[in-house]
């Protein structure tokens, strides 16, 4: 962010100037025009300007996605294991359906 004031370059995504105090003009990413300090959304493309929040920290190896609300039904019908032990999938799922 370059200071309009005294010219100084400062951070990325600094609001006031390291230097001078002023208030730095937000870049829009999208577009590049150059905003108010004190706008959220650019007045030339309407991105909003408000900076990302930073994203949780995860554990280290896990596979990056979303966190989803499930709900899991478990059912236990009693002779169902035996009856479908030598089934295919396919076939255990056609006797099972129907009780479900």
């Amino acid at each position: 962010m370059h200071c309009s004031k005294c010219e100084t370059d400062n951070a990325v995504g600094a609001r006031f100037c390291n230097q001078c105090g002023a208030p730095l003009n937000q870049r829009c990413p999208k577009c590049n025009f150059e905003n108010a300090p004190e706008a959220k959304f650019c007045s030339q493309c309407a991105t909003s300007l408000a900076l990302p929040s930073p994203s949780p920290p995860t554990a280290t190896g896990a596979a990056d996605g979303e966190r989803k609300t499930v709900t899991a039904l478990f059912a236990d019908i009693k002779g169902s294991t035996e009856l479908m032990r030598d089934l295919d999938p396919e076939e255990a799922r056609g006797v099972i359906d129907p009780v479900l």
